[in-house]
């Protein structure tokens, strides 16, 4: 998968836990990632369409999804609710918006997110694409973004 596919997603989950959230964010050394199951306890889920396809997923632990949400909202929540769930798919939304702005020359449709909780579910990721996983560091958690793109026949 092209570079210029990834760089996106990190730059705008840089800028959104550091300008949206105060968080600073540290990105730590992409990686393929092998199993999909190595996913963490809250995923929020979001498909991309058309001249490029695919999806991303970015994953929280059950305790960091309620701190991020937490500081997001300026509420203090103490167990996986509805707002949460939401909250976490809003924030997916957020970067998959700001990462079209850098790949408006690939037409990009993007769906409307998805949460998944659980400690063990599969993403469909496109065949034979490889995942980035991306791993951040930060105050309140370690996350990850994981990209799957590739472009249309």
């Amino acid at each position: 998968m092209k570079a210029q596919y990834v760089n996106p997603f990190l730059t705008a989950t840089m800028g959104l836990f550091r300008d949206f959230l105060g968080i600073d964010a540290q990105a730590g050394k992409p990686y393929i990632l092998e199993n999909s199951q190595d996913l963490s306890d809250v995923s929020a889920l979001i498909g991309l369409a058309g001249e490029t396809t695919g999806a991303v997923v970015l994953s929280f632990s059950h305790d960091t999804a309620l701190k991020v949400v937490s500081k997001m909202s300026g509420k203090n929540y103490a167990f996986l609710g509805s707002e949460v769930i939401d909250g976490v798919g809003e924030l997916v939304n957020i970067i998959a918006g700001n990462a079209k702005k850098d790949l408006q020359d690939f037409r990009i449709v993007i769906s409307l997110p998805g949460v998944i909780t659980g400690n063990s579910y599969r993403i469909n990721w496109p065949k034979s694409i490889p995942v980035i996983s991306i791993p951040f560091t930060s105050d309140i958690g370690d996350f990850s973004v994981n990209v799957s793109l590739k472009e249309a026949v």
